[in-house]
């Protein structure tokens, strides 16, 4: 009577074996949940960086308003009849 319980005992270890280690386990499960989260949390800020950048190109092609302030801030171009100050940085000293 000893000997089936040893045997069952063995072949219920045997059995158990892939669960927590082989793969497919738990922790093989929670690691690739974790992977999972981060590429979704990857993936939510590249949506909103090509949701700007889709909404920055509609506004360059349907707006002068946005051209021109790129021209201003990016290029430091002006209007004719319009000065150009340039200060000093405080902070670059």
């Amino acid at each position: 009577m000893r000997w089936p319980a040893l045997i069952f005992v063995v072949l219920l270890a045997a059995l158990q074996y892939p669960l927590w280690f082989g793969k497919g386990s738990w922790q093989d499960v929670h690691e690739l949940r974790a992977r999972l989260e981060k590429l979704q949390a990857d993936n939510r800020k590249l949506e909103q960086r090509n949701a700007d950048l889709a909404a920055e190109v509609k506004d360059l092609k349907n707006g002068f308003e946005a051209m021109e302030e790129r021209a201003r801030f990016e290029l430091n171009l002006v209007k004719p009849g319009e000065i150009f100050v340039q200060s000093p940085d405080e902070h670059a000293r």
